[in-house]
């Protein structure tokens, strides 16, 4: 594989070289943007670097050593500089979580390649089909919270960015040439209505892992002092949940209830050096359970009123249709949060459906009529609409 010639990119280290950049960058069309977290290597993930490149520059920030950097937060929020992302969910959610950046005038080539009919929608894909660059993703698990970063690891981490404004133009001029542009702008304002905080652990978790098992009583105790023992280590350790102690190994755990250290080393997936260094205290975790009484299981969530059940099993077949017909995923032309939105509130009126998050001026124009009409008795027509 012919690796792509690349410029050097600048790394920005300290305070003062970040705060120089920022005017720097507020007079460029646009910023190319991703970011790489250590959350394979950390208990706690965070964003350990954030990429940025214009029209000719890359520039690879530091912010493990950056102690304020709220200057770039306010030029990522500034409306007239568009922000390019490739799924940038995962990248927002993070910029929000560590710095509180809120990004304004986002175009995310992957939603964009979506809007635009294809199926092969990940970065690799579009370098390829747009480029003809081929990617070395052997760089995807680094550890990204290490210092100092290999002249590899970085060199990945530049080409996630250095490409994304050629693949933006040529999305664009696609999504124009369909009569999509617009559409696909209301996809990129969804992001918009991203949680403004990120979940954070949850004690009643072990249901999500045992409840479709089917364990019983007993093996579910078992399954919570297993569980909430295993984060508490991870906490300790640094480390993330899933690498100490895998779903599966905890569900044989519940099940098999080892009383010895030879018998929990029969369990699957019982990692050899947590049975060497943590042995007795899983042990005596798990004997624990045994003497526990069976957890309260906590309420499912309330089921849908019979009517907005029924809207959204119209909804839902409407947008099926509709995905068919222009060969699109079901979720391009509106995600489930839009739809469960819509079955609720129902709303009777062009005025109140553009009140509903997600129902921008393309979808209301295209899709209004027909929405309103579906929401309230003529569940029957199912029409083609004016989408291009």
């Amino acid at each position: 594989m012919n690796a792509p010639t690349l410029p050097q990119a600048r790394s920005i280290t300290s305070d003062h070289e970040l705060r120089a950049l920022v005017p720097e960058l507020a007079q460029q069309p646009f910023l190319a943007i991703d970011t790489e977290a250590n959350s394979l290597h950390a208990y706690q993930e965070q964003v350990c670097l954030i990429q940025l490149s214009t029209r000719t520059s890359d520039y690879l920030i530091d912010p493990l050593s950056i102690v304020d950097m709220d200057p770039l937060g306010d030029l990522l929020a500034d409306p007239s500089l568009e922000k390019i992302l490739h799924a940038a969910e995962y990248d927002l959610i993070g910029l929000r979580r560590d710095f509180g950046f809120f990004l304004r005038n986002i175009f995310d080539t992957m939603i964009a390649a979506r809007v635009a009919g294809h199926s092969q929608v990940g970065l690799g894909n579009l370098l390829e089909r747009y480029l003809g660059v081929q990617t070395d993703k052997r760089h995807q698990r680094d550890d990204w919270g290490r210092r100092p970063l290999s002249p590899a690891s970085l060199r990945y981490a530049q080409m996630d960015t250095h490409f994304l404004g050629m693949i933006r133009n040529d999305l664009y001029d696609e999504l124009r040439a369909l009569g999509r542009l617009e559409e696909a702008r209301d996809a990129f304002a969804e992001l918009d209505q991203l949680p403004a905080q990120v979940p954070r652990f949850d004690p009643d978790g072990f249901w999500r892992i045992g409840r479709p098992e089917g364990l019983n009583g007993r093996q579910m105790a078992i399954l919570r002092a297993v569980y909430l023992w295993r984060e508490q280590l991870a906490s300790q350790m640094d480390r993330p949940a899933f690498k100490v102690l895998g779903k599966d190994a905890m569900l044989e755990l519940a099940r098999r209830a080892p009383e010895t250290r030879e018998e929990l080393g029969r369990i699957r997936g019982m990692p050899r050096s947590l049975l060497r260094r943590h042995g007795e205290s899983l042990l005596q975790q798990i004997a624990a359970g045994k003497r526990a009484q069976a957890p309260a299981a906590p309420p499912r969530p309330a089921r849908l009123e019979p009517v907005v059940r029924a809207r959204m099993l119209a909804l839902r077949e409407w947008r099926r249709q509709q995905a068919r017909r222009r060969n699109l995923s079901s979720d391009v032309v509106f995600s489930k949060s839009v739809m469960m939105t819509l079955a609720q509130r129902a709303p009777r009126s062009m005025a109140e459906l553009e009140t509903v998050p997600g129902m921008g001026p393309w979808r209301l124009e295209n899709y209004g009529p027909q929405l309103l009409e579906l929401l309230h008795g003529n569940c029957g027509d199912n029409g083609a609409g004016q989408a291009g």
